[in-house]
């Protein structure tokens, strides 16, 4: 087989974007599933794949051998489960596939009762067995497989003439007792909750007794996990977990259990599905492209799939845009499938686009990345239904500034202007602010309700930089759209770990960074900056002010990391202000252009080389500014840092009124450096902005 996916055939008048209609879905399902398949060589072999990383992945070889053991039967049925978000689908399409010589249904009919038949050399132990083999030392530990029943069960009701009717009652029986014992059993109080739910939704359904009161807590406690914009607090952070776990299980728990038995729950689960409908196609870009961001992103395109979870709801086809949801689905799926680097022996390598060490986690293994099959989810929707039917439409991108809005009653969401073709959604709920950019047709991320603990530098990564675009993946690099301090006293390089929201006032997003942050210290003995940014055509021009307790100290700043595949560096300046300019390629020969400016508060500009940090190209580069304060207590020397950063997808040439955007800067202080009261940003354009910090101390949130 092919590694890369193409479109054949394409299908322009349904969908004038992708050109993929469903026959296109259906292609791209078997052609990943093919890749899984070249590796399993008999009926008998499990889906174990082979991996290029194996020192962060499990299963981990210099793990003590119970260990070692129970992370062999995850490992089995995260290959099993995973890769039947892409198999399930099409077994019930073609019950008679045969990949690789082997049966796909009579393969998987088989393999699912083996990993649940104890005693069996496939079998993965139900939770009781996983006890008795880990020691049982801790009665509330918990196991990767109660992440992986609810896989099993989402495919064997998709699959269920073809596979789970097709079992004896003994088998039946063997099964639910496998799915009962982690049901039942301790989860994490986190969105794991939901995995213990559709399992005994999918027992309930099928005659199994369950407990109702164990059902109740765990729903209770999802629905207090509920942050307003649609959004679920997933642990301390958000991130796409919100959609690809809490807004894809919810809806399928309303369908198998919730409107029957628990009706007031499954019309809350559903006014938050459809609520996160009004403003979800914001955080994809004008191809559809994911943005990398948060833990767990080798799951990839399954940040799509909570379309899919709102259309499994009644009356969905009013809340969602259909022709909308196929195009951003299609452009999700085509963004990966159809990169050579994104394949590792015909699979999703540990990566975002290539193999990508600073992306990997512990709890991942090479089957992980199948995740991301659960976008495959719509090939259940019948082939009548208007996701399938509707000609694919773009949304923001393809209307005209004027008609362009988005109703809801929390999200705050600013018509763009047809001089600055920006759409910025506010989400007060995550603290999340995107950008659409007509100009460039990049989605920025601006996040916040964000702590790590102090050197997490991996946390860090996924949750606090500065800005996350859908074409510039995060590079693995501390100063790459971060603040890095250095306390020139002790030596100590300090990152932002805290970050917490204010809001948007007259489109300033205003935040705040802590470095070090820790809860022992009082924040006045915490250094600190008070972001506040604002979103330009091409990109995002920051004012941020500095909250230091002493100084010497030495700041610095970076761009998005930038791909160097034969990369022209150029400079300009205008008065004191300056630009570094970069021209070059991505991984794929495509044009990519950055620009970074400083325009106050910063005394160097520089361009740092790296290598293995960017998930698109082995090397890559970004421009750095700099400062440093010397003197204790100050007041004349500037407290704001005035930067911005722009890109393009072409290498046309920025002008100088996109370089450099700001007419003026006017401080209200005595020392007119901006260390209290309002500073007003005039703009080429004609536009103003105040950026007042005054009332952030009585308004910041986690």
């Amino acid at each position: 087989m092919s590694d890369v996916f193409s479109v054949s055939e394409p299908d322009f008048a349904l969908s004038p974007y992708t050109g993929m209609s469903r026959a296109h879905w259906i292609s791209a399902a078997k052609h990943l599933l093919s890749g899984i398949f070249s590796h399993i060589h008999s009926f008998d072999a499990p889906v174990v794949m082979p991996r290029a990383e194996t020192k962060v992945t499990y299963p981990h070889a210099d793990a003590p051998k119970s260990q070692q053991e129970l992370e062999v039967r995850a490992e089995r049925f995260e290959g099993l489960t995973r890769s039947l978000f892409i198999a399930g689908p099409l077994i019930k399409l073609e019950p008679a596939l045969c990949l690789n010589g082997l049966s796909v249904a009579k393969y998987y009919k088989s393999h699912i009762l083996r990993a649940c038949t104890p005693g069996d050399p496939l079998s993965v132990g139900s939770f009781d067995e996983l006890q008795t083999l880990s020691g049982a030392e801790n009665s509330f530990r918990t196991y990767q497989q109660t992440v992986e029943t609810c896989a099993l069960v989402i495919a064997l009701e998709v699959t269920k003439t073809v596979i789970w009717e097709q079992y004896t009652k003994a088998e039946k029986d063997t099964i639910a007792a496998f799915l009962s014992s982690y049901a039942a059993a301790p989860t994490v109080p986190q969105n794991w909750r939901l995995f213990n739910m559709l399992v005994m939704a999918f027992l309930s359904k099928n005659g199994y007794a369950i407990d109702r009161a164990v059902m109740f807590d765990h729903a209770a406690a999802i629905l207090n996990y509920y942050a307003g914009d649609g959004w679920y607090r997933d642990g301390q952070s958000f991130d796409y977990y919100s959609c690809w776990a809490f807004n894809v299980y919810a809806p399928l728990w309303n369908r198998w259990w919730g409107y029957e038995h628990a009706p007031d729950i499954a019309r809350q689960f559903e006014a938050h599905s459809f609520a996160l409908m009004k403003t979800f196609p914001a955080l994809f870009d004008k191809n559809g492209l994911v943005t990398m961001w948060g833990r767990s992103s080798v799951y990839r395109c399954a940040a799509a799939s909570a379309f899919e979870g709102a259309l499994m709801l009644p009356g969905a086809e009013t809340q969602v845009d259909c022709g909308l949801a196929r195009r951003i689905c299609s452009g999700a799926l085509l963004q990966f499938i159809t990169r050579p680097d994104f394949y590792y022996q015909g699979l999703p390598t540990m990566g975002f686009y290539r193999q990508f060490a600073p992306l990997v986690q512990g709890y991942s293994c090479a089957e992980s990345p199948f995740w991301l099959g659960k976008i495959f989810l719509c090939l259940d929707l019948p082939e009548d239904h208007p996701f399938w039917t509707e000609q694919e439409r773009n949304g923001f991108w393809e209307l005209p500034a004027s008609e362009t809005s988005v109703a809801d009653s929390s999200a705050s969401v600013a018509d763009p202007s047809e001089a600055e073709k920006i759409r910025s959604t506010v989400l007060p709920g995550p603290g999340l602010c995107l950008s659409n950019h007509r100009a460039n047709g990049t989605t920025i991320f601006r996040t916040a309700k964000v702590v790590k603990a102090p050197g997490d530098r991996h946390g860090i990564w996924n949750y606090e930089k500065l800005c996350y675009a859908s074409t510039y993946p995060w590079e693995a690099v501390d100063e790459a759209m971060q603040y890095v301090l250095t306390d020139e006293v002790t030596g100590e390089k300090q990152l932002a770990n805290a970050t917490f929201w204010h809001g948007e006032r007259d489109g300033v997003l205003y935040r705040r960074q802590f470095f070090n942050y820790r809860l022992q210290a009082e924040t006045h003995w915490q250094y600190a900056l008070n972001l506040a940014d604002i979103a330009v055509p091409y990109g995002v021009l920051r004012a941020d002010r500095l909250r230091l307790f002493r100084t010497p100290v030495s700041l610095t700043l970076g761009s998005f990391g930038f791909p160097d595949n034969g990369t022209t560096v150029s400079e300009k300046e205008q008065g004191s202000a300056r630009a570094i300019i970069l021209k070059g390629f991505d991984a794929l020969g495509n044009r990519k252009q950055l620009a970074m400016t400083v325009l106050n508060g910063w005394s160097e500009l520089t361009v740092v080389h790296s290598e293995n940090t960017n998930p698109d190209s082995e090397k890559s580069l970004f421009v750095l500014a700099r400062t440093e304060r010397k003197r204790l207590y100050d007041s004349s020397e500037p407290y704001l840092l005035v930067s911005q950063v722009l890109t393009k997808e072409s290498h046309e040439d920025f002008t100088d009124d996109e370089l450099f955007p700001v007419a003026a800067i006017q401080f209200s202080d005595c020392m007119q450096t901006g260390g209290y009261g309002v500073v007003t940003l005039t703009m080429k354009t004609g536009t103003v902005h105040q950026i007042d910090f005054s009332d952030m101390e009585g308004e910041l949130l986690l």
